[in-house]
């Protein structure tokens, strides 16, 4: 028997499988995962996600473990090493946002909200479930287009509606599994 998946699914990739049977369109309230889940996709920007798959453990490792924090004091110094480690996008504009978005990150923790707060308010705290047929995927929503919108109010960087959008559905926000993928039922 064949399972039936998303045509984006590669499967010559198992890390890719993996993140669309596992991660993709599954609800995500996991802080840290939602801080490194909006870099990633900033940094995915003009590239392939599945580039940015293939480099995530690498990232982790050279963003701290996503430690806002850490991530929030990087000087000069730092930013060089990021710029020279072969296992990141390295992107002078890339490696500012995150810095950047560890920073209004922290303003946002200071008010009082969570990213996850913040985030899941926008959809009522339930996924948004599409029905789209091959070839109908929009690139951005009117809701991509206001929460990219209150994100760089906020401070963020590299939130773009485009980029927003691939957010909420790898976090699960919306869930864009084709109607025959098996991963669309029960998320």
């Amino acid at each position: 028997m064949t399972t039936t998946r998303c045509s984006w699914a590669n499967p010559a990739n198992p890390r890719y499988l993996d993140y669309h049977d596992t991660e993709w369109g599954v609800p995500c309230h996991d802080e840290r995962r939602l801080f490194e889940m909006l870099n990633l996709e900033g940094a995915q920007a003009g590239l392939s996600w599945e580039t940015i798959l293939n480099k995530r453990e690498t990232y982790r490792a050279a963003f701290d473990g996503w430690e806002a924090e850490k991530i929030a004091a990087y000087g000069p110094e730092k930013v060089a090493q990021l710029l020279a480690d072969p296992g990141i996008v390295r992107n002078r504009l890339k490696v500012a946002a995150a810095i950047t978005n560890a920073q209004a990150y922290l303003r946002l923790r200071a008010q009082g909200q969570t990213l996850d707060s913040f985030l899941w308010a926008y959809v009522d705290g339930q996924p948004i479930v599409n029905s789209w047929q091959p070839g109908e995927f929009p690139a951005t929503t009117a809701l991509s287009d206001k929460l990219s919108k209150d994100l760089l109010k906020l401070g963020f960087k590299f939130v773009g509606s485009t980029i927003i959008y691939a957010y909420m559905q790898g976090i699960g926000m919306v869930n864009d599994h084709a109607p025959a993928c098996f991963c669309r039922a029960g998320r």
